[in-house]
This record gives C-alpha cells, structure tokens and sequence, in this order.
C-alpha cells in the first residue's frame, strides 16, 4: 500500500492509548508458558505479539514466525527444553539471513539438539527438545541482547538455574534488566553483576499472578517527533499530545526518550499512567546533538528523521545491531535521507547527518524495506511537506493503530496505490 500523508489541520493534539510494550509482553508470554498462574493484562497488539502467541499454542512440528525477530530468539530457547518435542522454527526470506549461531552454540554448550537445516549459523532450525543438565555458558555479549534474555527466561526453568557468563561490552543493558525485573515479579531469584549472570531455578508450583504491561515506549518516540517538529508550523493552539500508559519508572530502556528529546526542546510531563508532550517553545535548538545509543538502538531512525526535520546535525553512536534487523536500518537510513536532501554518513556503528537550513524535499517516495520503523519514524515529517510512504501496512508488525492514531492528530492520509 502506498499512502500519501500530509497535514493541514490548524492544530495538532489530541490522546493516543498506546497498547502494551512487544518487548514486555514477548518475554511475558515465553515466562507465562514456562510457568502455570500467570495472567496477562494490556499485551501488544503488534503483529510480533501475535506470532509469539499462536507459535507457543501450535503443536505442529514446522513453526513459521515470519519477520519476527524477537520471537525466534525467544522460541529458539524455549523450544529447545520442551522435552520429546521436534520442532522446525522457520521464517521468511529477511529472517533466514539474520545471524543464530551465537545463541545456538550456547545453548548446544548446554547440551541443547539444535541443527542448521540451510545455511550454517542461520534459520531456519530443527531443534529436538530434551532436558539440560547444564547449568553454566558464556556467550559474547556485544550482539542483540534477546539472546542473553533468551537464556534467561528459559534458564528459570532448568533444575539448577544457570549462570551466563558475558565476553566483552554488553550492549542494550536496559533490555537485559527489563527480563531480570520480569523474573523477580514472578519471585525468581536472578542476579546481573558485572559480567554475570546468575538465574536460580524458577517455582515449581502455580502462583496466580496478573501482570498489566507497561505501554510501549518504542512507540511513543513517533509522537515526541512530532512534538519536536511542531515547532517548524504555527499552530493556533498549543500543541500537546497525551498518551498512555506509562510509567515514571519503567523497565523499557527507550524510555530514555524523555532525556534525549529535552535536548530537542519536548517537555515530558506525567499524571497517573498518562504522559504529556509539550513544546518548549523558548527552547533554543542546539546546532548538533551526540548521542550513545547502544542501550536503545531502535528509537535511531526516529532521532535521526527529528534532527532533519528540525535542521539540526546528530552523530548517533552504539548502532551495531542496526545492521541485522528487518533491514540494514543504517543504509535505508542513508538512502531515505539523502532523497530528502539531507547530507548523511554510516559506518556499521554510527551515523552522521549534517546540520542543514534548506527545508526537506517534498512529495519524496519513503521506501520501507518491509521495516516497520522505517514507515513510522519517517511519517512525522509530514507534518512539514507531503510524504509518501510505501508498503504502509508493514507498521502492523509492531503498531496496527499508527496510521489511525495519527489521523486523530491531523494527519491526512490517501491511499495512492
């Protein structure tokens, strides 16, 4: 679907009910399936979260989870305990090229029966599901931090707990404490100190157990961005967007939102579980801003569209992982940018972009690359000039609501092809 998006409404504010957050609610869910008495409140609506579900209730011996990323790294795990059970776990064409070894030869070092069917060190996985009497692995620790919370949860569930040891830098720190937080609300006992890892063995007995998930904060960057950009229109009202629920002290290490778009000039303010966005309109624009990402790497494209929109450079680092996700976001970045007129440099960490007073080009085609944030970090910017975005449904994957959402906001939309 090609969607033309656009806005000419006098105001842009309004409330969004943002469902719950993908990343709590996949590890939920894997955590709900180890153990009995869980019951889960405000799970995603995302297409991630529904692939989990339906992969954990199917008993078919082929378990496809198409483009979701997380839930093969998760199921991966999982699967692999599920004494008597063979499972091959496959995906589409983009998931058969993102990398498995690290996670499969950790957990094969725990005597799991994992096999590459295809190609060496990728899905898809046939894997026999046996108990493991093991209870101690190392793994590196500068990739995607699923694969450490992958052992985690499913380390609950072996006899003797496990112990993760990590070789070097450990990146999205926040994302491994969020599954530490998720198992000690389920009473079991696990520890993160310097480079290990320490995970006792989970109840054995049913505790019943409502866990509401916290709204995701990945989605809601979308909206700081167009806070930040309202400051380029003049609206006749003040312009706030509130959203919820959310929390002040969340586990959900994009909620360092708050921080980085202060420097952009949004105010973040809370009443409840509800979180107002407000534009600092005094605040002055900084000529550049820098930025270490390695603890939140998926609000990247959103930051970096905000800087363009707004003319302000940024030099975003810690974006490693960036590389092996639905696309190579780096190089879709550079190349969706530099139609927009934006000057911009990517290596396989970090990227650059220019500070710039030329306004955007406008009526540009947004290629997606089958990539959900692809689609929503760029549609803010149609707040400033038409856009057109291609493949507009992939925003399913993580937010199915987003285009409705935002036409509460203002945001014309119409169908091109």
């Amino acid at each position: 679907m090609l969607l033309k998006v656009h806005h000419t409404a006098s105001q842009c504010s309004g409330d969004i009910q943002i469902t719950g957050s993908k990343s709590e609610t996949n590890r939920l869910l894997i955590l709900q399936a180890l153990f009995d008495g869980i019951t889960l409140k405000n799970i995603s609506n995302s297409d991630d979260a529904q692939v989990m579900q339906k992969a954990l209730s199917s008993s078919d011996e082929v378990v496809d989870i198409h483009h979701a990323g997380t839930a093969m790294r998760f199921l991966t795990a999982y699967f692999s305990i599920q004494e008597g059970r063979d499972t091959l776990l496959t995906g589409s064409a983009r998931m058969q090229e993102r990398p498995m070894a690290i996670l499969v030869e950790a957990l094969q070092e725990l005597g799991a029966q994992i096999t590459f069917t295809h190609n060496e060190g990728y899905p898809p996985l046939q894997i026999k599901g046996k108990t493991l009497q093991r209870d101690e692995v190392t793994l590196k620790a500068n990739v995607s931090s699923q694969y450490i919370s992958a052992l985690m949860m499913m380390g609950a569930k072996l006899d003797n707990g496990l112990t993760v040891h990590l070789d070097g830098k450990i990146t999205s720190v926040p994302y491994i404490n969020m599954t530490l937080a998720l198992l000690h609300q389920l009473d079991i006992e696990a520890t993160f100190e310097g480079q290990k890892i320490v995970i006792k063995p989970g109840r054995t007995s049913a505790v019943a157990r409502e866990i509401t998930v916290e709204s995701d904060w990945s989605s809601a960057s979308y909206f700081y961005s167009i806070v930040a950009l309202s400051r380029k229109r003049n609206f006749n009202t003040p312009h706030t967007i509130t959203i919820a629920s959310y929390k002040e002290t969340s586990l959900q290490g994009d909620a360092a939102l708050r921080e980085i778009y202060k420097q952009l000039g949004v105010v973040s303010s809370f009443a409840g579980d509800k979180l107002t966005l407000s534009l600092n309109q005094d605040f002055e624009l900084p000529e550049t801003i820098t930025l270490d990402l390695a603890n939140s790497p998926d609000i990247a494209q959103t930051i970096a569209v905000s800087c363009l929109g707004l003319g302000v450079g940024c030099h975003l680092t810690g974006l490693h992982t960036l590389k092996i996700k639905e696309t190579d976001r780096l190089e879709a970045l550079r190349e969706e940018i530099t139609k927009l007129g934006g000057s911009i440099m990517v290596t396989d960490q970090d990227l650059t972009l220019l500070p710039q007073k030329a306004a955007v080009n406008e009526n540009i085609t947004i290629a997606t690359y089958h990539d959900h944030r692809m689609a929503m970090a760029f549609a803010p910017l149609a707040s400033q000039v038409p856009l057109l975005i291609e493949d507009a449904g992939v925003v399913s994957k993580s937010y199915p609501d987003f285009w409705t959402d935002l036409e509460v906001l203002g945001f014309g939309q119409e169908i091109i092809g």
